[in-house]
């Protein structure tokens, strides 16, 4: 995966920690803008998450932003 989007991943995943809590659970949808405008990192995530780390739909992010660090 692209470093520039593990540093998005990053920042995405502290905010919803701080805002909600360090139990929250995000989809890699939640790294994206609702609208198709780079179909190919949304493909890139995608295959990061489900095919190489076999994630749930829902993970932690403090889980997802320790598997990035």
């Amino acid at each position: 995966m692209r470093g520039s989007f593990k540093n998005k991943i990053i920042e995405v995943c502290n905010k919803k920690i701080e805002a909600k809590g360090s139990n929250v659970g995000l989809s890699f949808y939640a790294f994206f803008a609702n609208k198709n405008d780079d179909p190919e990192l949304l493909m890139e995530v995608a295959e990061w998450w489900i095919l190489t780390n076999k994630l749930d739909h829902f993970e932690k992010a403090v889980k997802i932003k320790k598997m990035v660090e």
